[in-house]
Order: C-alpha cells, then sequence, then structure tokens
C-alpha cells in the first residue's frame, strides 16, 4: 500500500517527535547539544518554521511547530539530519543514519491540544526521570516559558500570549498549568496520534483538516466489511427474481396446453382426424401423450364390443385417456400415422 503524505494543515501547529536508533543517544555531550540547537535554529529561519516548544533528550527529540507551508517542515528536519548526523560520524568515527527511520508527526487542533502537547514536550525529561523538576533540565524551551531565559529559537503561539496580559502573567500562568498534574488518557492520544500521523481533534475539527489537507486523517475500520444478514424467512432478490421469471413462463406456456388438448380431443373424434394427427410436433411431450392416446382408444373400442355406427371418435377419446393412464405406457408415435378404415375403428 502507497504511504500517505506528510500532513499539513496550513496554520495549524504540528507535534514532532524523531527518534534514536535502536534506542541508542544521538546527543553524549554538551557540544552535540549545543550544535543540534544551532542546526535547528538555521534550518527553522531558512525554511520559515515557528517553534514554540522543544526537548533533546538522549535518546530523543520532541518539537512543538507551526509551518509557514507544506514543504517548510520536511525541508527543515532534512537540513537539520543532514548536517548534525554527519558531524556526529565524523566525531564518533561512525557510518549510518541516526534515527530511526522519518520524523513522526501530525496535526493538532490548537484550542484543545496545543497547550498539552507544549506541557508534555517540556516536562518530558521529568517524565523520563533525568531529572526532579523540569526547571532543571537544561535542554528544553520550558525555562523560556517561565521566564529563567530568553531563547531566541522560541517563536510564543497566540494561546501562551492568551494565558496573561503580561510577561509575568503568562510565565506564573504556565508555570501553575504545568505543576498540575498531565492526563494520562489525553497524553497517550497525542503521543499516539503523533506516532501514526492521524489528526488530533474532535470529530469536527477533523473533517475539516482532511478536506483542507486533501487526504485520510484517521484510520480506516480493521477488518473486512461486515455482511448483511437478512431476516428469518426473508426470500433472498436473486431467487424472488428467477421465481418471478419461472411463474411468468409457466403462465406463459398453461393457456397453450389448455388450448392444444381441446383440439387434439377434436381432431379424433371425426373421420378426417387422419389428417390432424399428421400434423405432429417433433419432440413435444404433450402432443406425442395426445396421439397416442388416439391411437389407444382405438384399439379400446374395437375390444369393446362397440356398436356400428357408433361415432368412433368418441369412445377414443374416452378409451384413450383410460389406457394411458390405466397401463403407463406409451405406443409409438409412428403409429398414430397409420391409416385408419373410416366407420369400422379398426386398421
Amino acid at each position: 500500500m502507497a504511504r500517505l503524505a506528510r500532513l499539513y494543515v496550513p496554520d495549524q501547529p504540528q507535534h514532532v517527535i524523531l527518534r534514536g536508533l535502536d534506542q541508542q543517544p544521538a546527543f553524549v555531550d554538551d557540544q552535540d547539544y549545543e550544535l543540534f540547537i544551532d542546526c535547528l535554529k538555521a534550518a527553522a529561519r531558512d525554511h520559515h518554521l515557528a517553534v514554540h516548544a522543544w526537548v533533546l533528550m538522549p535518546g530523543a527529540v520532541q518539537l512543538l511547530v507551526t509551518p509557514s507551508d507544506e514543504s517548510s517542515l520536511p525541508k527543515a528536519m532534512q537540513a537539520v539530519g543532514r548536517r548534525y548526523v554527519a558531524h556526529f560520524n565524523r566525531r564518533y568515527a561512525r557510518r549510518g543514519t541516526l534515527w530511526e527511520g522519518r520524523y513522526r508527526a501530525t496535526v493538532i487542533e490548537g484550542e484543545r491540544f496545543f497547550l498539552l502537547a507544549s506541557r508534555v514536550v517540556e516536562l518530558a525529561p521529568v517524565r523520563n526521570h533525568l531529572v526532579a523538576a523540569p526547571e532543571d533540565y537544561r535542554w528544553s524551551s520550558y525555562r523560556h516559558h517561565i521566564g529563567l531565559t530568553v531563547d531566541s529559537l522560541i517563536t510564543d503561539h497566540p494561546l501562551y500570549w492568551a494565558l496573561g496580559n503580561t510577561p509575568f502573567e503568562r510565565q506564573r500562568a504556565y508555570r501553575e498549568l504545568c505543576e498540575q498534574s498531565l492526563d494520562e488518557r489525553e497524553t497517550n492520544q497525542l503521543m499516539q496520534a503523533t506516532l501514526k500521523g492521524w489528526v488530533l481533534g474532535g470529530d469536527t475539527y477533523r473533517e475539516w483538516a482532511g478536506r483542507t489537507a486533501n487526504r485520510r486523517v484517521s484510520p480506516l475500520p480493521r477488518g473486512r466489511p461486515r455482511k448483511v444478514r437478512e431476516a428469518p424467512g426473508a426470500t433472498p432478490a436473486g431467487a424472488a427474481s428467477g421465481a418471478s421469471g419461472a411463474l411468468g413462463a409457466a403462465g406463459t406456456v398453461a393457456p397453450a396446453a389448455a388450448t392444444s388438448a381441446p383440439a387434439a380431443s377434436g381432431q379424433a373424434g371425426g373421420p378426417a382426424s387422419a389428417a390432424g394427427e399428421h400434423q405432429s410436433v417433433p419432440n413435444s411431450g404433450s402432443t406425442g401423450s395426445a396421439h397416442a392416446g388416439s391411437h389407444g382408444g382405438t384399439h379400446g373400442s374395437s375390444g369393446s364390443g362397440a356398436t356400428p355406427g357408433t361415432n368412433p371418435g368418441s369412445s377414443a377419446g374416452h378409451s384413450g385417456t383410460s389406457t394411458a393412464s390405466g397401463s403407463g405406457s406409451v405406443s409409438s408415435p409412428s403409429s398414430a400415422h397409420e391409416e385408419r378404415k373410416p366407420g369400422t375403428g379398426t386398421h
């Protein structure tokens, strides 16, 4: 299956995760951390990527950014990777990639999840037991947001500015927010959405993001489509149409058979029936039976002691019916073509 294109929705923040290969450290000492920050600053400037929060840990990098266009984030991450990996391999005499595949990223609904994502990024060192307090960790943007340092890499998001009217109010509000416990369910939703590349937000937001990005933004239902089971006693559509066709055919044939029976009986009644009997239809079961019955009736009348002058057609019709049903045998169709002597009932 073809890989989906990177998600991009204009002016919407994205959470980014970049993991080290096989959980190996991507940063060994302060020089590595400082070089990566310099690479990120240059790439963000060159490709117009706004960075709102960041953290560097030995085995992973997390960012909260807003790209200016569709290629902004991919080009920035590519530039950082090329420059930093080349330095790392040269310094530590190694070869190959440093990261676990491509970076993972997803679009998030800012109103609901921006401040959560910012806290998840900057509190990651505490959650990974690297430090006891977030302000004790040097390689994150937390110290900038609480007023301990000024970070030139950071572009404050409007939702951070909305925390207060002055820098002091914003810094205090953000510190108090980070002192609260993270919602584990929402945190897990954020991480899973980022790792799998699905939009994180409400139903309305996801629909809007899907239309804007012109691609699928949530996973398809798992498994095959469920079959629709018919109610007990219901006639399948195919069977119903087949039955109606059969009934239509039977309705067409039945009147023809009913019409042919009196005609056959009338032909057997008079001396001129020989001409009608010769007009037999090949491979027709009903016509053959009528001729057989007529012939059987002729023999039956000769052996029944019928008086001369009795209408042979009448006796032939009645005895033909009884003979055909009683004996269970059918006379040869060729016998019906033999010439009958008029008025005798015998050949």
